[in-house]
C-alpha cells in the first residue's frame, strides 16, 4: 500500500470476503459491501490460504469483468494445491523431492520404500509451514496419516532432504525476474524454516541454476509474482513450495531491497502493455472497419457510371 502512493497510486485495500459476486446473463459484477465495488484499473490479489475458495473466485470475477489482475485465479490455485503444483513442476523437467499420494493404510509401506524415513507429512492446503510435520518411523507415519485421514485431511508424503538441515532459500520472483533471495534457517529443534515459525533469514545471492529454478518454477504455475522455496541437495536445486502471496516484511528486512515497490512496477508495466495492447487491436480493427468503407466507395461509382452508359445508350 505504502509503495503504490509512494508511485502516485490510489489503492483500495478490501477483505475479499467483503466482496459480493454477483452473477448474472452478460453482465459480471461485485459490490463491496452495500455499494458497487469502485473502478479499478489492476488488481493485486493478497488471499489467505483459509479463504483461498472465496478469494479465488472474487479475483475470477475481476477477470471476467476485465480488470487486469497480476496473479490470476488459475495461478494462484495451482501453487496452492501443493500435489498439483508438483505434477506441474515434474512434467517441465524441474526437480522437487520425491513425493507420494497415498489415501489408504496398505499404500504406507510402499511410500516409505520410495522416500525413506524421516518422511515429511504435508497437507495438501498449507501455507506458512502449517500442516507440515515430520515423522520419524515407518509406525509415526502410519500413526499421523490415520489420524490426519480420519480428520478428512489429504496428505502427500515427501522425501527428507536430509543435507538441508533444516534450511532452505527463499526467492522472491517479480516478472520472470528473481528480485531478492534469502536463505532461512530453523530455529533449534524445529525442522521448518519459515519466519513466523521463528526461523532465521540471512540475505544471500543466488547461484545462477538456483535462480533460473525459481523463475521457471514461477513461470510453471503462471505466477507474476511468487515466492519460491527451494532445498538445498547434492543434485541441486530442489522446488520445495511456491507461494503467490509471499510475506514481504522478512525477505524486505533481511536483503534490503524494496520488494513491494518492485511489485507495483511491475504491475505498472503489465497495465501498460496491457493498455497498448488493447489501444493497437482497436486501431487495427478501426483500419479495417475503415478499408471496407473505402472498398465499397469504387464499387457504387462503378454502377453508377453503368448505369448512365445505359440510360444514355437507351436515349440514343
Amino acid at each position: 500500500m505504502l509503495a503504490a502512493r509512494a508511485r502516485g497510486h490510489e489503492i483500495t485495500v478490501a477483505d475479499p470476503l467483503d466482496f459480493h459476486i454477483v452473477v448474472s446473463k452478460g453482465r459480471p459484477s461485485l459490490f463491496l459491501a452495500d455499494s458497487p465495488a469502485p473502478e479499478v484499473d489492476m488488481v493485486i490479489p493478497r488471499i489467505g490460504a483459509s479463504i483461498t475458495s472465496y478469494g479465488l473466485a472474487v479475483v475470477r470475477q475481476f477477470d471476467m469483468m476485465g480488470v487486469p489482475v497480476l496473479n490470476t485465479a488459475i495461478a494462484i490455485a495451482r501453487s496452492r494445491d501443493k500435489l498439483r503444483a508438483m505434477q506441474l513442476l515434474t512434467k517441465r523437467h524441474v526437480d522437487v523431492p520425491t513425493t507420494v499420494c497415498a489415501r489408504t493404510p496398505d499404500a504406507v509401506p510402499v511410500a516409505l520404500g520410495l522416500i525413506g524415513t524421516p518422511a515429511i507429512v504435508k497437507l495438501q492446503q498449507g501455507t506458512q509451514g502449517i500442516g507440515t510435520m515430520i515423522a520419524e518411523t515407518p509406525q509415526a507415519v502410519s500413526s499421523l496419516l490415520e489420524t490426519l485421514w480420519a480428520m478428512g485431511q489429504d496428505i502427500i508424503l515427501q522425501e527428507y532432504i536430509a543435507e538441508s538441515r533444516g534450511r532452505d532459500l527463499r526467492a522472491i520472483v517479480v516478472g520472470k525476474r528473481v528480485i531478492a533471495s534469502m536463505r532461512r534457517q530453523a530455529k533449534s529443534g524445529e525442522f521448518r524454516s519459515n519466519l513466523h515459525r521463528g526461523g532465521l533469514g540471512v540475505r544471500v545471492d543466488l547461484d545462477p541454476r538456483y535462480a533460473q529454478a525459481a523463475i521457471t518454477a514461477a513461470s510453471v504455475m503462471g505466477l507474476e509474482v511468487a515466492g519460491v522455496d527451494m532445498l538445498e541437495s547434492k543434485s541441486g536445486p530442489k522446488i520445495l513450495e511456491i507461494n503467490s502471496s509471499p510475506g514481504l516484511e522478512g525477505i524486505e528486512r533481511t536483503s534490503g531491497i524494496d520488494v513491494a515497490g518492485a511489485i507495483i512496477r511491475h504491475a505498472e508495466r503489465v497495465l501498460l502493455r496491457r493498455t497498448t495492447k488493447r489501444r493497437a487491436r482497436d486501431e487495427a480493427l478501426e483500419h479495417e472497419r475503415g478499408s471496407r468503407r473505402m472498398g465499397d466507395r469504387p464499387s457504387r461509382v462503378r454502377l453508377q457510371k453503368r448505369a448512365s452508359v445505359k440510360r444514355a445508350a437507351n436515349r440514343t
